[in-house]
């Protein structure tokens, strides 16, 4: 079984999330505690997608997030670099068009989407702000991006009861339940590692996105990013 280290070897985060890709949408909700679908519902209405309209949703592996976008009438193009996830996508969503891409190096043309969005993934990205730019490039004019990443939860206490949730509970659930434990380990370490929500705004605004800001999710476990081109 694969393990990514923090330093983000595509390769190895490929790899890792092609381990877990059968049961990972279980997998989440279960360590979520239920909280991954709230977020996703938070997301969806962020996106706020419309007819005809063309959304990139990156790192979408299964594409479960990228249902509310089809459901809502847009054409969205489910992106993962994880093989194993896409297939495992495909056969439970045939009609979607998956396609494989790094989030560094998108396979589409500039100014192609009137909104893009990535949940849970710019953190395994090797270079954040390579992917930011990517983003900013392939959106048109106008449109907008979405993020939804784990964060850091702004009340002191919660925070400490957080993080002794996520480096002593979460790897033993995460054996009982998932296929590659070691990955939610990756997982608990990268989350301690990403930056603020301040931080990533700044990051965005240095990317070219605008009108920059952000909301906390279940107090700062989560925060949702949005900025427009």
């Amino acid at each position: 079984m694969t393990r990514a280290s923090l330093d983000k070897q595509p390769r190895e985060v490929a790899s890792m999330f092609d381990d877990v890709a059968e049961k990972y949408d279980l997998t989440n909700d279960v360590l979520s505690l239920g909280q991954a679908r709230l977020w996703r519902k938070e997301v969806a209405k962020a996106v706020d997608a419309r007819p005809a309209q063309k959304i990139l949703d990156l790192a979408a592996g299964t594409a479960t997030s990228s249902q509310p976008f089809a459901q809502a009438g847009a054409y969205v193009v489910p992106c993962d670099f994880s093989l194993g996830m896409l297939r495992v996508g495909k056969q439970r969503h045939p009609w979607m068009p998956f396609t494989a891409g790094d989030g560094t190096k998108l396979p589409f043309k500039d100014d192609t989407f009137d909104a893009v969005t990535i949940s849970f993934g710019l953190r395994n990205i090797q270079d954040t702000d390579a992917a930011l730019r990517e983003l900013y490039r392939v959106t048109k004019p106008g449109g907008r991006v979405v993020i939804c990443e784990f964060s850091h939860p702004t009340a002191a206490p919660f925070r400490t009861v957080y993080t002794e949730y996520l480096m002593r509970a979460l790897p033993p659930v995460a054996r009982a339940v998932s296929s590659n434990p070691d990955a939610y380990v990756y997982l608990a370490e990268s989350i301690r590692a990403w930056p603020t929500q301040p931080e990533l705004a700044v990051r965005l605004q240095d990317a070219g996105w605008q009108k920059v800001a952000w909301r906390n999710l279940t107090g700062g476990i989560v925060a949702l990013h949005r900025g427009t081109k």
